[in-house]
């Protein structure tokens, strides 16, 4: 594996774990707390900080998924080097855009 792609891996799995950590400790804090989806989105709403997060959530869960992929594509499928990284790209775009489409439902008011 390309040592540039394994340091990235390494390094987006670095970033995720305390998003994830957060995450679950934002979920486990509004279920006790008897949040509706609309309590919820009445916090995010036009909230930079939450945008901040979940923004650098999916593009560091973008680029992590898209380097594995390629992995996998190129260790367990017939496709070569150039013709796995151009799929897990366009995976990892997809995944960007969806990602960003999130966000931006939860956040923007």
């Amino acid at each position: 594996m390309n040592v540039r792609l394994y340091l990235w891996q390494r390094l987006t799995a670095a970033v995720m774990a305390p998003l994830v950590l957060v995450h679950v400790i934002v979920i486990f804090y509004a279920t006790r707390q008897g949040m509706s989806a609309a309590d919820i989105l009445a916090r995010t709403r036009g909230s930079v900080a939450w945008a901040s997060f979940y923004g650098l959530f999916v593009v560091a869960v973008a680029v992590h998924a898209g380097i594995g992929i390629r992995n996998v594509l190129t260790e367990w499928s017939p496709l070569e080097d150039r013709p796995a990284a151009i799929l897990a790209s366009a995976f990892a775009v997809l995944l960007l855009i969806l990602g960003a489409r999130a966000v931006a439902a939860v956040v923007l008011p």
